[in-house]
């Protein structure tokens, strides 16, 4: 049974409450629509003249749904949840949304054809995802629900839970997690492309975040790269090389499954905690635990900015920071919101808009990081720093800042633009060319 037949009667026996029946209307002019864009051919393959057709339906059909989602996303948002008594994941709250609304967002057999695709021949239906998730995480009713939707552990972490709490070990394709004295070392292996993150990371990241985190005998976090295969760096360790260019390119970095997960899920665990059901959830509803960063010869684009929601970040004297997004054409995350924090407006706006490297070696990186060591020295600063968040009164204060510092409404107001933004350009004539090219060079 589908959602859309467990739901109650639709458009044609509803009440004018039912959004459905809101959406009969502008679905039929968004399905008109649709058959035009199918007349074209395919987009690589498009005259100027009918791509600029084809923009134009785009236009149309988004400004439609925009119009909707603006007056009904709460009813919508109220249905596929049951009035907010189911938490639904980003992707199972898009897959419902099809089902319930055809034609609201791409459905899953429509984004599966697509992702067959290089990123330059898709139609970019993520870009009514993202629309459809502005809406909803921009509601002071919706968004705080989804954002507790995407805190609560992962099906997959829940599975794996008892073998690590049994054995201390948690094995995947590009994370390593190790329970060590208390000591949950994850340890980032992707070491043939320098931790170049995929949707297969962002999905390991989220798993394991979550074990340290339900795991009681976890006191406190440390995310370090491995030794890297790499030619370049080899036997030597890296923290991470931001997102895989070469995967974006080719068309396999999904605008829910990586660029929204990868913020709603492990990077805001890191901060906020796991949302949980335990004995003292009347003390907090969160299971959060102290985390420290340990950089190895880099953190560029998306590991710089997980080091923005750290604890304690340690870097090696002989490494470097960077957020290269002018370059590559996208929005580095919720760097845009966090950084201005650390070092002030100047140095971020020199950091994004312009690419600047910020070198630990030099006086601005003590206002991203909180320890510089020799590499030689690195296993030992490290080791102390972890000592030193062990402390009883860590947790609440922890948790007391990040509250003052991001309130969870300040995220989502900010992810809200960020998922229509972010959808834009990934799909924007310059990233797709930037990334084509990218592949082309490393292929």
């Amino acid at each position: 049974m589908t959602l859309a037949t467990a739901l109650p009667a639709g458009p044609s026996g509803g009440t004018r409450e039912d959004p459905r029946f809101a959406w009969a209307a502008p679905g039929k002019a968004v399905e008109r629509g649709e058959e035009r864009l199918t007349d074209l051919p395919d987009p690589e393959e498009r005259s100027p003249g009918q791509r600029a057709l084809a923009a134009a339906v785009h236009d149309e059909l988004r400004a439609l749904r925009a119009r909707f989602l603006d007056v009904h996303a709460d009813a919508v948002y109220d249905l596929l949840t049951g009035d907010r008594t189911r938490y639904l994941r980003l992707g199972e709250l898009v897959d419902a949304a099809a089902d319930a609304f055809p034609g609201l967002v791409p459905g899953p057999e429509r984004l599966a054809a697509e992702r067959a695709r290089p990123q330059a021949a898709k139609e970019g239906h993520e870009i009514d995802q993202g629309i459809f998730l502005r809406a909803v995480l921009r509601s002071p009713v919706a968004g705080p629900h989804l954002l507790d939707a995407q805190l609560r552990p992962t099906p997959r972490a829940l599975r794996l839970l008892p073998e690590f709490v049994r054995t201390g070990v948690a094995r995947m394709e590009s994370v390593l997690l190790v329970r060590d004295a208390g000591v949950a070392r994850l340890t980032m292996c992707r070491d043939d492309r320098l931790n170049a993150e995929d949707e297969q990371q962002v999905d390991d990241m989220e798993t394991a975040v979550d074990l340290a985190l339900l795991d009681p005998a976890v006191r406190v976090g440390l995310v370090r790269g491995g030794e890297m295969s790499h030619p370049r760096y080899r036997g030597r360790r890296v923290f991470s090389a931001g997102i895989n260019l070469k995967s974006l390119g080719s068309g396999g970095i999904p605008l829910v499954g990586f660029l929204l997960r990868r913020e709603l899920g492990y990077l805001h665990k890191l901060m906020r905690g796991v949302l949980t059901e335990h004995p003292g959830q009347w003390r907090s509803r969160y299971t959060d635990k102290p985390w420290v960063a340990a950089v190895d010869a880099f953190a560029i684009g998306g590991g710089a900015q997980m080091l923005l929601v750290f604890d304690h970040v340690v870097a090696a004297a002989d490494s470097y920071i960077s957020l290269p997004a002018a370059k590559e054409g996208i929005v580095p995350g919720v760097a845009n919101l966090r950084l201005t924090r650390f070092t002030g407006p100047r140095v971020s706006r020199q950091v994004i808009l312009q690419g600047r490297r910020i070198h630990a070696a030099e006086p601005d990186a003590r206002l991203l990081v909180d320890e510089v060591a020799e590499p030689g020295e690195m296993d030992a600063t490290v080791e102390r720093s972890l000592a030193r968040l062990a402390g009883d009164a860590v947790l609440a204060n922890r948790r007391m800042l990040n509250l003052a510092e991001e309130p969870p409404d300040a995220l989502r107001a900010y992810m809200a633009e960020f998922a229509l933004q972010q959808a834009l350009r990934v799909y924007a004539d310059d990233v797709i060319e930037k990334a084509g090219a990218f592949g082309a060079v490393k292929s």
